[in-house]
């Protein structure tokens, strides 16, 4: 169980997931209201509890910071090639100043799993597999190819809630954070 200094951490990113969660199934969005609180209270919490460059067990300024580029960067990149919406990066970038480095790539990895299945499902209820294969293909084709732009998506493109899948993923991360027994919060 993490500790208790921590506890408050792991209890302000459940609530700002679930209300990302939410949000994005109610709107296809994720707003700044709900991330960029989250982001500051990470950033200014574990500054709290650990200092500048963090306590064993506590993440500090410095360990929020890496969690939040951790979340961060990586959606940055898909957002700006098209693959995800700016909010999505933004959850991942609170997932990571409140959970650490750590926590924000085991939600990205449990995520991504999620949203290939959610976008499997997609396919298979929209009764488009193949047309969106050949897409992918296309978009892969493309990427490759010297001065190429990702392909574009159709109005008939089935859309996967990546908010929905980053909430799955950090359920399935703290889900692993509580059977190890303590938090991912300090140490390689």
């Amino acid at each position: 169980m993490p500790p208790l200094t921590v506890a408050w951490a792991y209890c302000v990113l459940a609530a700002a997931v679930a209300a990302a969660v939410v949000a994005d199934l109610r709107t296809g969005r994720i707003p700044n209201v709900v991330t960029l609180p989250a982001v500051g209270l990470g950033l200014i919490g574990h500054t709290l509890f650990g200092g500048l460059a963090g306590e064993p067990g506590q993440l500090g300024l410095a360990g929020a910071a890496a969690g939040l580029a951790a979340g961060f960067l990586p959606m940055l990149a898909a957002a700006l090639a098209g693959g995800v919406g700016m909010g999505d990066a933004k959850l991942m970038a609170a997932v990571g100043a409140l959970g650490g480095w750590r926590f924000a790539l085991a939600t990205m990895l449990y995520g991504l799993i999620a949203a290939l299945v959610l976008a499997v499902v997609a396919m298979v209820q929209h009764r488009v597999v193949k047309r969106t294969l050949g897409r992918v293909w296309r978009f892969l084709v493309l990427t490759l190819a010297p001065r190429s732009g990702p392909v574009p998506t159709t109005a008939d493109s089935p859309k996967v809630p990546m908010g929905v899948a980053f909430g799955l993923g950090a359920a399935a991360a703290m889900i692993e954070v509580l059977a190890r027994g303590r938090g991912w919060l300090a140490g390689p």
